[in-house]
């Protein structure tokens, strides 16, 4: 019981944080009057297309909630409640995206007027609001889980497996209804802002003329709102029901082994990440002219160092001893110790790392993949186009390929006609000569008519 209150002010702990963070956002300076007269279309637009979504969700979720509600009550392993624990799940879901989207659309438009400025004072305004969509997240699914774990216990008792199996039965509920949630916010949201960036490129650019991102043109700001509903909203309900989903499917595990400490930790672990994910938020910082990525990366090596220091100890005092499996109908469970936890939370922590390692450098624009795709596109409008003609270019015969430009490329270097080889490394390492490439062989798009 004392694990379980700790863990469950640090959910609350987590919820102030960024209720806090959230003060200090909206109290920058939101910029010129033009730039609040954009941001409020945004955030209308946000604010109307979730009050929609979540209109309709709201009859799935009363309708399932219904149908769990009857099953409960002719099961012996589950009770009405799940119906409880499904409409909690998907209405901290449904909650957790909307903090963080309406946090998001207020600090979009003060990051822009910090950046006009400082890049440290635009870093932290950016960060503050992505810090409360995490905090909101852990908050909310570590102060529910915990809550309804001890209503339920309380209820139906957890003294034996059969009872912490119908605990467990009634719990998973809350997790189910994160995920209906996070399926159709994603979803929607997704179709949405796809919808408006090709209407925005279509209607506005190519008939009306309208520049790129030009507030004017009706779909930029869909595009915005999409941006926000789908990429915000709906990532913080997907980041909800993948962070509840883990810990009830860790506790699900624990209960074959009959044991409530099992059954709590990931419960506990959690707590502790919160911990150490507020104490990272003050490792993030750079300077002006460093690289905010690097901050963000120090801020996160530090949380997950952090948490390896802390897991051991809690694991420790939570299974101070090897505990054996009493059910174990598929063979695949196994004696479990804290050495054991221990290195499968390390497992976790360095696939984690990686992965956001490995998309840092496929995306990062300092790194060869992104600055390959920008070489592509200095040849204007064509990238697909103009890579596909250097592919040919650097295999064909380096006579051919010199011969191919010598017309619209007088101050072609020598070392391209010496042999293949040498145009090939001329295509690969010169704009210029991507530049010069013909462009009567490909078709252009007519000029738009202003309406």
């Amino acid at each position: 019981m004392f694990y379980l209150l700790v863990t469950l002010l640090a959910g609350v702990w987590a919820l102030r944080f960024a209720s806090q963070k959230a003060a200090w956002v909206r109290a920058q300076d939101p910029g010129t009057e033009k730039m609040r007269e954009i941001a409020r279309a945004i955030q209308e637009g946000a604010m109307a297309f979730l009050a929609r979504q979540y209109g309709v969700l709201g009859v799935f979720v009363a309708v399932v909630a219904a149908l769990l509600f009857l099953v409960g009550l002719l099961s012996e392993d589950s009770s009405f409640l799940v119906a409880l624990s499904f409409a909690a799940g998907a209405g901290a879901s449904a909650l957790a995206g909307y903090i963080g989207m309406r946090v998001a659309t207020e600090a979009n438009v003060r990051t822009t007027n910090a950046a006009r400025t400082s890049l440290v004072a635009a870093l932290n305004v950016a960060f503050s609001g992505g810090t409360v969509m995490g905090m909101v997240v852990a908050g909310l699914g570590i102060t529910g889980l915990t809550v309804l774990f001890l209503v339920y216990t309380t209820l139906f008792g957890a003294e034996t497996m059969a009872e912490m199996t119908k605990v467990m039965n009634v719990l998973t509920g809350f997790s189910l209804g994160a995920s209906s949630i996070a399926l159709f916010a994603r979803v929607g949201g997704g179709i949405f802002t796809k919808a408006a960036d090709v209407g925005a490129d279509l209607v506005g650019k190519v008939e009306a003329g309208i520049p790129e991102d030009d507030p004017r043109n009706p779909a930029v700001i869909a595009d915005n709102v999409g941006d926000n509903v789908g990429d915000v909203a709906g990532m913080g309900a997907d980041l909800f029901e993948s962070y509840v989903g883990s810990i009830v499917g860790a506790m699900v595990l624990g209960v074959a082994y009959d044991n409530i400490n099992l059954v709590i930790l990931p419960l506990v672990l959690g707590g502790v990440g919160i911990a150490v994910s507020i104490a990272g938020t003050y490792a993030v910082r750079t300077h002006e002219g460093g690289n905010p990525q690097s901050a963000l990366n120090l801020g996160s090596f530090g949380a997950g160092g952090l948490m390896l220091l802390l897991t051991y100890p809690a694991v420790k005092l939570l299974v101070p001893d090897a505990v054996e499996p009493i059910i174990n109908v598929t063979g695949t469970l196994h004696t479990l110790g804290a050495g054991g936890i221990f290195l499968a939370t390390i497992a976790g922590l360095l696939a984690g790392t990686g992965v956001g390692l490995i998309a840092e450098y496929y995306t990062a624009e300092a790194r060869g993949p992104a600055r390959r795709v920008a070489e592509q596109s200095l040849t204007g409008r064509r990238p697909t186009s103009s890579a596909a003609w250097r592919w040919a270019c650097c295999r064909l015969p380096g006579r051919w390929c010199s011969s191919a430009r010598r017309s619209s490329s007088p101050t072609r270097p020598p070392a391209c006609t010496a042999s293949p080889w040498r145009a090939s490394a001329c295509c690969r390492r010169s704009a210029s000569n991507l530049r010069s490439m013909p462009t009567a062989r490909f078709p252009t798009m007519p000029a738009a008519s202003p309406r």
